[in-house]
């Protein structure tokens, strides 16, 4: 366990799964779920820089407000009506006001159908951009698009750059591998096969 800078941390994990210091892997898809707050160094450095903990609460008031959201907190230990038998300090943590998705990391695509002058089929997309998690796979995009065009699984295939994608490979790894350091949203093409065939 290590004490270090939240943001610095946040940066680091955009591009890393691993542990700075012992390099061990923190999560397989979403590593900032398992950071802990150290509150004893954050009092202490609230302690030592004067006026920081009032900026700090300020700039988060005005980032919510500004965006017309609810802010949703965490109750303190101290704040836990009738105590939990755990000592676990979040046990009345109002889930029903949190958003589900809050914590989830997404990839954000844009499906174009592949053009081909021998291609005769009238089967495209009303909707071409799809937000989804970065743990979904290529099968379960292929799924959708096989129900939102109302096709059977295998007339449809999933392409980047005229390659097919493998069924199990996740939006994670085709975004690092394929997409890492373009903008947003990673464009993919789908073919429909012959019916026929």
């Amino acid at each position: 366990l290590a004490t270090v800078c939240k943001s610095c941390i946040v940066k680091y994990l955009q591009t890393s799964k691993y542990c700075p210091m012992c390099n061990t892997k923190i999560h397989e898809t979403q590593p900032l779920l398992n950071l802990k707050l150290d509150r004893v160094m954050q009092d202490i450095v609230y302690k030592l820089v004067p006026g920081l903990q009032e900026s700090e609460e300020k700039r988060i008031r005005e980032f919510y407000q500004s965006r017309g959201l609810d802010r949703v907190t965490q109750p303190s230990s101290e704040d836990t009506v009738g105590g939990d038998p755990m000592g676990l300090p979040y046990s009345t943590f109002d889930h029903s006001r949190a958003h589900y998705f809050r914590y989830d990391e997404h990839v954000s695509l844009c499906l174009e159908k592949q053009s081909s002058s021998k291609d005769k089929s009238k089967a495209v997309l009303q909707q071409k951009y799809v937000r989804c998690s970065v743990r979904a796979q290529i099968q379960h995009l292929r799924r959708v698009l096989c129900h939102r065009l109302e096709l059977p699984l295998q007339h449809v295939q999933i392409l980047f750059n005229n390659e097919a994608l493998p069924d199990h490979m996740t939006m994670k790894q085709l975004w690092l591998s394929r997409w890492f350091g373009k903008p947003a949203p990673l464009l993919l093409h789908y073919s429909i096969k012959d019916k026929r065939r």
